[in-house]
């Protein structure tokens, strides 16, 4: 981190909590320097093949693999450096750099980098003004932050001008406008059923302490503050040509494995995390890739892009 930038607050006061309620940038530091030290555990996150298979999958679903390796990349709203770090150790990228507006986040992602000997450097910063200079970097990515950025006409035309010409921007991990709706509404049914059942006597031993459920219960109202936007595929791809992008395409994954995933994350999130073992944890991912496959052999073939619930998107600097 940058000398200048502002240092982590993970405890914030129930005074910064509610003006957070008011104000989605501030609600995205103090909710993420809150999660900055357990996020990785939280969405079972890691820096091994499972994950780096995973980022560089993504990047080669939207935008192939022919110019790789590329020598500098930015990430936007890196928050662990999960998708940076893991397309740097999958051969996608050869140095980069990590930009959030959580200062706890951008720690993290350093601390993460340095343990894998990646070389990377990193700043505190909006996507609305990034601080770098024109010109600066052959890739800009990020994943599951478009929908965090309050006006993202202009995060897009940041990241156009601090790629050098011909650079292009991945961006990955967003919640389509139909995906958002089934995967909340699934992810609100299975927090109330699994924290009411495990109050039964002979389930109390899957139920998490009290404080902890209150915790997490703080942390998803601060999540709506921080969740700002869904995505319709052709509206985000107009966004990106508007902003001056050339070559843009959006791309759209996970049906089925949306409509398993989500219950199980809600699930693991309101249990303790002891009774999740590996043997859950192998059946929760192969079940996962298994849908995933499914997803893009068959129902591609049949459901409109609309309907899955991730939407991926690329372009290029002219």
């Amino acid at each position: 981190m940058a000398s200048n930038d502002p240092a982590p607050n993970p405890h914030a006061t129930e005074e910064e909590v509610e003006a957070a309620r008011k104000d989605p940038k501030l609600a995205n530091v103090l909710y993420h320097d809150w999660e900055a030290d357990t996020y990785d555990e939280k969405w079972s996150i890691s820096y091994d093949e499972r994950c780096i298979d995973y980022a560089t999958g993504r990047f080669r679903a939207v935008a192939g693999d022919e110019d790789w390796p590329y020598e500098h990349a930015m990430e936007l709203g890196s928050g662990t450096g999960f998708f940076l770090l893991n397309l740097m150790q999958g051969g996608v990228i050869k140095q980069g750099s990590v930009t959030d507006l959580s200062p706890g986040m951008v720690q993290v992602a350093l601390r993460n980098a340095e343990h894998l000997g990646l070389d990377v450097d990193g700043r505190v910063a909006d996507a609305e003004t990034i601080p770098y200079e024109d010109d600066s970097f052959d890739l800009v990515i990020g994943h599951a932050v478009l929908h965090h950025i309050p006006d993202v006409p202009a995060a897009f035309r940041e990241v156009l001008r601090v790629l050098k010409p011909g650079g292009r921007f991945v961006f990955a991990g967003e919640p389509t406008r139909i995906g958002d709706t089934y995967a909340r509404k699934l992810g609100q049914f299975t927090w109330w059923l699994t924290t009411n059942v495990t109050k039964l006597p002979a389930l109390s031993g899957w139920r998490r302490p009290q404080s902890e459920l209150d915790e997490s219960s703080r942390a998803a109202a601060l999540e709506a503050v921080v969740d700002l936007h869904t995505f319709d595929p052709a509206e985000l791809e107009k966004v990106a040509r508007d902003a001056g992008a050339a070559n843009v395409h959006a791309h759209t994954e996970e049906l089925a494995a949306a409509l398993f995933g989500w219950p199980v994350r809600t699930f693991e999130a309101a249990v303790p995390q002891e009774k999740l073992t590996l043997a859950w944890r192998l059946f929760a991912y192969k079940a996962w890739l298994r849908l995933t496959w499914l997803d893009e052999n068959v129902l591609r073939k049949l459901a409109p892009r609309d309907l899955f619930y991730n939407v991926l998107i690329t372009g290029t600097k002219p």
